[in-house]
């Protein structure tokens, strides 16, 4: 079942559709008026029978993935976790579907296109041989928005940063648990000293050999593919933290060529996607709750020359992390493959 909406457009599947990003990606489409002529919202067969989600101020049926045929659609969205993306991504772009996938499944794999539309969009001007486009990590994407100028401007050569990520990038249960743990705290009753309630804690993924996580590994190489600079220094340390939406970054930048601050913020304001708040003052920077949520920009602030180096920034990057960091970027891809020709309405 599917809910048919334009005359004339491409017919679209979002697998996924009742997580919180995938209920992101069916907003943003609406908002957007991507041209949809069907939208099949697909999600896994374990569900609940009966659910719909809302698209364009109707509920649309969802239906199970698993025996869907995706040759009915031209494009899927899909944000179902690494494990269902190597299941039905592949099945999907060989039905003749074209696949923008949100998970980790095929970001370092030949011949999948790992884009930010504003840093690496070129890639897009034809239809990929395998069928699939990866959508990078979020906590990526905000880092090259902020990247990508200066490195026009002055060269890049090492990269460091610290990520503060909210709970929302975990889904819906690690929003629930931070609502009964921060509650928990306060009562005292917490008994869980790693918890995310009032707390910091520098652990997001699984350990990778030599102590850095998957999550702060994701960062090193994604950047490195996207920026095509498979030797950049890239270094990061990723924490969660007790915000419910919008990731932010403290960000170090060596570049090949010294850069004044006032030149770097020059740089950052003309990029699309970024929006330089950077006044000296209390108030004068972006925050997630203040600036990043609910809004499709990438946020910088804090744009200050090191103390010691001419050639080192520092910079406060933050972003919603369900949009641009994961919804808003899909999208963006997919029209840019329709005013590339790629996909084409009909």
């Amino acid at each position: 079942m599917s809910g048919e909406f334009d005359a004339h457009g491409i017919d679209v599947a979002v697998a996924g559709a009742t997580g919180e990003v995938g209920r992101a990606m069916l907003a943003i489409l609406a908002q957007r008026r991507l041209p949809v002529r069907r939208l099949h919202a697909l999600a896994s067969s374990a569900g609940k029978p009966g659910r719909t989600v809302s698209f364009r101020e109707r509920e649309v049926p969802v239906a199970a993935v698993d025996d869907f045929d995706f040759g009915q659609v031209q494009l899927a969205l899909f944000s179902m976790g690494g494990g269902p993306s190597k299941e039905h991504a592949p099945r999907a772009a060989e039905q003749g579907c074209l696949v923008i996938d949100n998970s980790s499944a095929f970001r370092q794999e030949e011949g999948v296109p790992l884009v930010v539309p504003e840093v690496n969009g070129e890639l897009l001007a034809a239809r990929p041989a395998r069928g699939i486009i990866a959508n990078p990590n979020c906590s990526t994407i905000q880092l090259l928005l902020a990247l990508a100028p200066l490195r026009q401007a002055a060269g890049l050569e090492e990269v460091y940063v610290a990520t503060y990520q909210a709970v929302s990038g975990a889904g819906r249960t690690a929003i629930d648990a931070l609502e009964r743990q921060a509650a928990a705290v306060l009562a005292g009753d917490d008994e869980d000293p790693h918890g995310v309630g009032f707390n910091v804690v520098p652990h997001i993924d699984v350990f990778e050999d030599g102590g850095f996580t998957k999550e702060e590994m994701k960062i090193v190489w994604e950047s490195r593919k996207i920026l095509d600079m498979p030797n950049l220094k890239v270094a990061a340390t990723a924490a969660r933290v007790p915000v419910f939406n919008g990731h932010s970054e403290a960000v170090r930048v060596v570049t090949s060529r010294p850069l004044a601050a006032a030149a770097a913020r020059e740089a950052l304001a003309a990029a699309p996607g970024v929006t330089v708040v950077d006044a000296r003052e209390a108030g004068g920077y972006p925050t997630a709750r203040g600036h990043a949520a609910g809004a499709d920009d990438v946020f910088v602030g804090r744009i200050r020359a090191d103390l010691d180096q001419p050639n080192v920034l520092h910079l406060w990057v933050v972003a919603d992390n369900l949009r641009k960091g994961a919804a808003l970027n899909a999208v963006q891809i997919a029209e840019r493959l329709l005013a590339n020709g790629v996909l084409a309405a009909s």
